[in-house]
């Protein structure tokens, strides 16, 4: 879409709920001109929406419902729904159950049939084929994430598997878990629809792993540390499934004195900028790309001008950044700069209740 193109993009919301708040999802619609942002609709058949993945043509939403029980059985679900070409409205095809205790995370294999889920108090991931018409059939395999466990007593007393992101080449997925501070490495058995486990790359005692990225020619895989304020470089060997840690740097300025948890990683769409977000500096870091080396050097901070970012997202074109504040009920539009990667206000702002995830169509 060029700069003078007027046509509204749309965009995912996933939120927390509760009595008051019952949309899990939100629709709303996007001005690529000015960052404005429009209700289009929302949906109140999930809760605790707290992830969303689309499928790689944009037809199927994928949604995680992060709760401890479903249909009065242990565990969350996962949802999926039909997208309609051109308003962006969905409608349900079906929820299976994730067999683990809330999800937080939900992707799919780069041949869209693959679904996986990452389920945090329960530590495992969940694996669903996917149907012809893309509904989630049932699970074929619940892997549960086991080791040595990290030193924080109060964050690490059990494996907590955060995420799961499938390699570009699709031969390996790698899932975070905060509890064991560690990256675990999975061969994706695509026949079989189940994940062999390979290896594993440690992070620092207490580091807390929660999100990753790969840089774009897949040499690099950039972590983000929830529970010591981090972000990781490590060099990945695509064919062979192997992580190396490189590089450490704070997520937070000099000075700063407060508690803070990180949460969500981006890699800009030129690959020249990571971002990350930081919860009680409430800000977004933003980071330079050294290409050669795959390492990072500390651009600026932006505050979200809200509480909490738990996550957040570039826009197609990279034009924007829309953060997720999560506990100021608000998702606020920062314009990106080009040439520096640093974020500017926009002014535009939209009042969500406890927003968690966006997903841009």
């Amino acid at each position: 879409m060029s700069v003078g193109d007027q046509r509204e993009l749309y965009c995912y919301v996933g939120s927390y709920t509760d009595e008051q708040n019952k949309n899990g999802i939100h629709l709303y619609a996007f001005n690529p001109q000015n960052g404005g942002m429009k209700l289009v609709e929302a949906y109140t058949d999930l809760p605790n929406a707290s992830f969303l993945a689309l499928n790689g043509e944009r037809t199927v939403l994928y949604a995680v419902s992060e709760t401890e029980t479903y249909n009065d059985c242990f565990g969350g679900s996962a949802a999926a729904y039909v997208v309609e070409a051109g308003t962006g409205k969905l409608k349900k095809l079906n929820q299976q159950p994730t067999g683990g205790s809330a999800p937080c995370y939900i992707s799919l294999d780069q041949t869209n049939r693959t679904v996986f889920v990452a389920n945090y108090l329960s530590g495992s991931v969940t694996v669903y084929p996917v149907e012809a018409d893309g509904r989630l059939a049932e699970a074929t395999q619940l892997a549960k994430h086991e080791g040595p466990l990290g030193p924080r007593a109060d964050r690490q007393e059990a494996p907590h598997a955060h995420s799961i992101v499938p390699s570009p080449n699709n031969r390996y997925a790698i899932s975070a878990d905060l509890g064991l501070d560690r990256l675990l490495v999975s061969r994706i058995d695509a026949d079989c629809g189940v994940l062999m486990p390979h290896g594993d790359a440690a992070m620092k005692p207490g580091a807390g792993p929660r999100h990753l990225v790969y840089s774009a020619d897949s040499r690099y895989v950039y972590a983000i540390n929830e529970l010591d304020s981090t972000v990781t470089v490590l060099g990945y060997e695509a064919d062979a499934g192997v992580l190396t840690a490189l590089q450490s740097l704070s997520t937070l300025p000099e000075g700063f004195s407060g508690e803070n948890t990180c949460a969500d990683i981006h890699l800009s769409g030129d690959a020249r900028y990571v971002y990350a977000s930081n919860r009680g500096h409430d800000s977004i870091a933003v980071y330079g790309v050294d290409r050669q080396s795959g390492t990072l050097s500390v651009v600026g901070w932006q505050a979200t001008l809200g509480r909490t970012p738990r996550n957040f997202a570039l826009s197609p074109q990279g034009e924007f950044l829309l953060a997720a504040n999560q506990d100021s009920n608000s998702i606020t539009v920062f314009r990106v700069d080009a040439e520096t990667g640093m974020l500017h206000e926009t002014g535009q702002s939209v009042a969500v209740p406890r927003p968690v995830c966006i997903k841009f169509l």
